[in-house]
């Protein structure tokens, strides 16, 4: 689920949001400012209901932030990159570029999430308690109360074990532990997320049929559940195979390069453009080390926006946003970096020298390759591929 716009940066984290938060902070707002709080505390001028109501929504999804941030923080700690984090409509995601290394690490960093959400909600109902032991009373402390409520029933939701959930996190780390088999446990919690997707999907239409037009929403979860996990099945079984295939093996050897001071219009017009290639590793002027990557189109788009006397270097992805690899590392470990990186491409570094550089597409022809038919795959064991 790709951001919409972006709100900045929380420990160093990107922070963006999808446009479908407006369609669950619209209901949030509306059903507190039209339903509960008028209920609860009637005679009220409407404005102070609709001003509770959108303050509320808001403190919500904090909280929903502070439970991706954990997520995020905890997964820097046990040495995975964390990307950045998206507000959607069914709550939010921390893309994290790789997997978790043991069992151990999976288990911190899906538990810390609904940890926070229950820590929250229970602070958020002690200080109900306080604010009626006070005397206190009306919009404000039904506002706290909701909110405690809320993060508590999230805490239980997402510790439910089920893939994608944090309880089929928590799952998959525990038969992990127990089988030593990633992929295994990747299984049993995609299952079982597909089985209480279709439970929810099951009990929303059953609800809806008795007239419950609040069993939509439970289609609309289960619907979720069980396509995200399915996805999540897939990718499994796809890094999987990658990962019985080295980085030497898919990777463009000894590729084409650009050099820094070189001009876009040098680049665009000179002789590397007849090559089949839509990506250049940018070398020093010494061709001692790579200093970044420059694609046609963002060579394009810059000579565009600057001219075309600017140089290679003021339309590069500097080092630290290229992804790098060596070539005897496994190929599934770059499906997470690549699909993060604007680059789109890895460069395979052996000892501090280019030797190589690799696409989504290298990947892709990979693995198409690796999932053909079984002809095929009795041409690799005689030709020395892995199976």
């Amino acid at each position: 689920m790709g951001e919409t716009f972006r709100l900045g940066h929380i420990a160093g984290i990107r922070v963006g949001v999808h446009w479908s938060v407006l369609v669950i902070f619209l209901i949030i707002a509306v059903g507190l400012s039209e339903g509960r709080l008028p209920e609860a505390h009637p005679g009220r001028p409407g404005w102070q209901y609709w001003l509770v109501g959108i303050l509320t929504a808001l403190v919500f999804f904090g909280s929903l932030l502070a439970h991706e941030v954990a997520h995020a923080v905890v997964a820097r700690r046990n040495g995975m990159e964390a990307d950045s984090i998206t507000l959607w409509l069914l709550g939010g995601a921390a893309r994290l570029k790789d997997e978790a290394p043991s069992p151990g690490a999976e288990l911190r960093v899906a538990g810390v999430g609904p940890l926070v959400s229950l820590v929250l909600g229970i602070v958020l109902a002690a200080l109900t308690a306080v604010l009626v032991a006070l005397g206190l009373s009306g919009l404000l402390v039904e506002a706290v109360a909701w909110l405690a409520g809320i993060n508590v029933l999230l805490a239980v939701f997402n510790a439910l074990p089920a893939a994608p959930l944090d309880g089929g996190r928590l799952l998959r780390a525990f038969v992990w532990w127990r089988t030593g088999n990633r992929l295994r446990a990747t299984s049993v919690a995609t299952t079982a997320g597909r089985v209480l997707g279709w439970a929810l999907v099951l009990l929303g239409l059953y609800e809806v049929l008795q007239g419950g037009l609040g069993g939509l929403w439970l289609v609309l979860i289960g619907w979720f559940l069980i396509a995200a996990a399915t996805v999540e099945g897939g990718q499994a079984q796809t890094k999987e195979a990658l990962n019985r295939v080295s980085v030497r093996q898919a990777m463009t050897p000894d590729p084409v390069f650009a050099h820094a001071g070189l001009t876009l219009a040098e680049l665009l017009q000179g002789p590397a453009f007849r090559y089949r290639h839509s990506a250049f590793p940018v070398m020093s002027d010494d061709d001692a080390a790579p200093v970044g990557l420059v694609t046609v189109h963002r060579a394009q788009e810059t000579a565009a926006q600057d001219g075309a006397d600017a140089s290679v270097a003021d339309a590069m992805f500097p080092m630290d946003e290229v992804v790098t690899t060596g070539p005897d590392e496994p190929l599934g470990g770059l499906l997470l970096k690549l699909e993060s990186s604007p680059a789109r491409r890895a460069l395979v570094m052996d000892e501090g020298r280019l030797v190589g550089i690799v696409s989504s597409s290298d990947i892709n022809r990979m693995l198409t390759w690796l999932t053909s038919t079984p002809w095929n795959s009795g041409l690799r064991q005689r030709r020395g591929y892995p199976t």
